[in-house]
């Protein structure tokens, strides 16, 4: 279940790290979540969530629990992995003098400032792609297809690739130049500017990624007239989304993954389903999932994601600049980087932005996961749909580990299965007993 949506905040802040500003108010609310009407709601006699919960778990095949698992434990070492390619890279760029030489041989054709870095930015774009080649046909295609969650041959797989790199290709040198001429104009307070730039840019991409992004990738078309649409539309009314446009798309073609969204922002609103979802899904699982992405848009959760994400750049550029500064003093004049506004610099930047980012991930991930389980508890309310919403967390279960232990507070940016399950129970043993006959 995706992403994008504020009604209450509930159930998961409880689960948010102890030095989290929101765990009082989240403790709260998760206890007014098992109040409806004012009336605390207990467990009917024999139903028990625990036990509920352990038999979904156990309906899967202890084959396929150790195919998912697997899977997605070995995503834990690919982070690191790609973090260290990624570094050698950078590091070989520098060390080099390969970065300097680019910038010099962009300098010797362009006399534009403003321009050299968008230039440099593309060329390092492709070269950066051709250098991780290898290694992206590894996680991407061969391991994928290991474990059955691509659909897409190998000339289709470097046919998505190509497409990433030409939107790469029109949006990182206009980032690029932007930035670059803050850090020519503020080199001491380039940080505080560059984060500005970067909301504008990521609000932009909210924007405008799902109409004229997305369907660089995907097929998009109305979905048809039926059940599905109009218990859709029926639960967006309720809800106070503002939009009828309710569309499907072909991710099939892509892989077996299960998604869908309420994307766009300022005008650019819309319901997604994707293909898959209709095809494997029951109606009871349809409208779990698309209450839970009804819940992130009313829980305003995009708009959030912004604010979050533009705090966090702000402390992650104000690192790298004290870290920039210190690389260049002891090892620019070697590597012919003259400063933060020398675009020959771009992969120092890049490798403590990388850095800093792996080491932010227990953050972002919680941060993530206690929004994914705000829209849980939504999705619950507006669909009450507890048995889709446990059965379709068991088939989200093919790629993602469903009973994790404390790894769930590091490397999960969703709720595990087990806490998704429970939480459907636990929903369903309230409302059983708010409305058994007394």
């Amino acid at each position: 279940m995706g992403n994008v949506s504020r009604v209450t905040r509930i159930a998961a802040r409880g689960f948010a790290p102890l030095t989290s500003p929101g765990l009082g108010l989240g403790l709260g609310l998760v206890l007014a979540a098992l109040c409806v009407g004012g009336e605390a709601l207990a467990a009917a006699p024999g139903f028990d969530p625990a036990v509920a919960t352990q038999a979904y778990l156990d309906s899967v095949p202890a084959e396929a629990r150790a195919r998912s698992d697997a899977y997605f434990e070995g995503g834990y070492w690919l982070q690191l992995w790609s973090f260290l390619l990624t570094a050698a890279i950078m590091i070989g760029l520098l060390r080099t003098g390969a970065s300097a030489r680019i910038r010099a041989l962009i300098e010797r054709y362009v006399r534009r400032v403003s321009i050299i870095p968008g230039l440099y930015a593309l060329l390092f774009l492709w070269i950066n792609a051709a250098l991780q080649l290898g290694w992206n046909l590894y996680t991407d295609y061969f391991r994928e297809h290991a474990y059955g969650l691509s659909n897409l041959s190998l000339v289709q797989w470097f046919v998505e690739l190509l497409k990433g790199l030409a939107v790469g290709s029109v949006l990182l040198p206009l980032v690029a130049m932007a930035i670059y001429a803050v850090f020519r104009r503020a080199p001491r307070r380039w940080w505080m500017w560059a984060t500005a730039v970067m909301l504008v840019f990521t609000t932009l991409g909210g924007a405008i990624a799902p109409v004229y992004i997305a369907p660089v990738f995907n097929t998009y078309s109305e979905l048809e007239d039926g059940p599905v649409r109009r218990s859709v539309l029926r639960m967006a009314r309720a809800s106070g989304v503002k939009t009828d446009k309710v569309l499907k798309n072909d991710a099939s073609r892509q892989s077996t993954r299960i998604r869908a969204n309420v994307s766009g922002m300022l005008g650019t609103e819309r319901i997604t389903l994707n293909d898959n979802l209709l095809t494997r899904c029951t109606p009871e699982e349809v409208e779990a999932v698309m209450g839970h992405e009804i819940g992130h848009y009313v829980l305003n959760h995009a708009y959030e994601s912004i604010i979050t994400i533009t705090l966090m750049l702000m402390l992650m550029f104000a690192a790298t600049q004290w870290a920039f500064d210190r690389a260049v003093a002891r090892w620019g004049e070697r590597w012919g980087v003259r400063g933060i506004a020398d675009p020959a610099g771009l992969p120092l930047l890049m490798l403590i932005v990388s850095a800093l980012g792996l080491l932010a991930t227990p953050v972002s991930n919680t941060i993530i996961r206690v929004n994914e389980a705000e829209a849980d508890i939504y999705g619950l309310n507006a669909a009450r749909q507890p048995e889709g919403f446990a059965t379709v967390a068991l088939k989200l279960g093919e790629y993602r580990k469903l009973d994790p232990s404390l790894e769930e507070f590091i490397f999960f940016d969703h709720p595990s299965g087990r806490a998704r399950i429970r939480m459907a129970m636990e929903w369903k043993a309230a409302h059983i007993a708010k409305h058994a006959p007394e």
